[in-house]
């Protein structure tokens, strides 16, 4: 089969691999479609923070086929699979991003997604490899969910960000009073507005330097959008919060500035929560969260027990992928497509293996 293998930083080659087939309660996809994550481009990119100084530390470990937000549908199913899983042939169905040991301190108290041993599909291929390839392996500890047949194309190939977007939104702890603002209107950031929406704070504010992409939040549902670029942040936060700030701010814009202006924005015992994946390290001044304003700080990682979640908003329609999914390419197109991903000039790039479409999605 075709796949995307790993091998280094901007060292991912389109190549022809053995395919997987399923043992004892595992199963086979035939993936539908992977999408190019940040955290993908910026592994692509080198970043330090994937790569380590050696590999015992490194998060990638290569070979790898890369790819995490996939799904497919059920291609073949090993012995006691379906009874396990609970799926069937033919049926389309997702995985969660990590696969959990079911073994360690963390998965054995339900917090499986900080999992001690930490395998996430497409980055290390201890227990499998990742989604950008035309099949994949889904080991018996993997998270399966079913997705629905009605449910859009594009709609499914958001989940696995979705259920990050939601994860993140719950971190915040909305409540309707609140002013939010969430600095980064990527394509996970702009599932949050969605999100945020649904939670109905009293004002939502999105930052960003795309007035593209924040065009899209203002149909989303954002009240302010921000261009620091033209606009003084901090003065419009400030204004819209009687001068003492925003209540909850969700930082998802993966720069070292982002973190600063954050701690700057939020108010005196304000939420601040942290999304991003970070390509460098960032410093800022801790005193501000403890002496000076006595912040409450949460991160966020992952989508646990929100896969359900993203499913029901997208089948009735609360959360769309229109103006987010932006291009699609063949697994053969891989070095355009990352590109892609890595520029302005797209915000969700899907791959889709024998897809007929090159670049943008009309």
């Amino acid at each position: 089969m075709t796949a995307i293998v790993c091998h280094g930083p901007e060292d991912y080659r389109v190549s022809d691999v053995p395919r997987p087939t399923a043992g004892p309660r595992e199963a086979v996809i035939r993936i539908a479609s992977c999408g190019i994550c940040a955290s993908d481009c910026k592994c692509w990119q080198g970043a330090k923070m994937f790569w380590g100084s050696d590999t015992q530390t490194a998060y990638v470990k290569p070979p790898v086929i890369a790819g995490h937000e996939f799904y497919g549908v059920v291609e073949e199913l090993g012995e006691g699979a379906a009874e396990h899983f609970g799926i069937r042939p033919g049926q389309r169905v997702i995985a969660e991003q990590i696969v959990p040991c079911d073994k360690c301190h963390y998965c054995r108290t339900g917090s499986y997604w900080m999992c001690e041993v930490h395998n996430i599909f497409g980055f290390q291929r201890e227990v499998a490899d990742g989604g950008m390839a035309e099949y994949m392996r889904l080991p018996s500890t993997a998270r399966l969910h079913v997705i629905p047949d009605e449910m859009p194309l594009n709609d499914a190939a958001i989940i696995e960000p979705l259920s990050c977007a939601i994860h993140t939104v719950q971190r915040g702890d909305i409540q309707l009073a609140d002013v939010v603002v969430l600095a980064g209107a990527g394509p996970i950031g702009l599932m949050m507005v969605q999100v945020l929406k649904l939670k109905t704070p009293r004002k939502i504010v999105v930052i960003d330097m795309s007035d593209e992409r924040l065009a899209l939040a203002t149909q989303y549902g954002a009240d302010l959008t921000i261009n620091p670029t033209r606009q003084d942040a901090r003065a419009e936060v400030m204004a819209v919060t009687g001068n003492y700030g925003c209540d909850v701010y969700i930082e998802a814009t993966g720069s070292p500035g982002g973190v600063t202006q954050g701690l700057d924005l939020v108010r005196k015992l304000g939420r601040f929560v942290e999304f991003s994946v970070f390509g460098k390290e960032t410093s800022a001044d801790w005193s501000i969260i403890g002496d000076r304003k006595e912040l409450d700080v949460r991160g966020s990682h992952l989508g646990p027990y929100c896969y359900p979640i993203a499913i029901d908003l997208l089948t009735r329609g609360l959360v769309t992928s229109d103006g987010i999914v932006t291009h699609e390419y063949d697994l053969h197109d891989w070095d355009e497509a990352i590109r892609s991903a890595s520029s302005m000039d797209s915000i969700k790039v899907l791959l889709t293996p024998g897809s007929t479409r090159r670049g943008a999605i009309a």
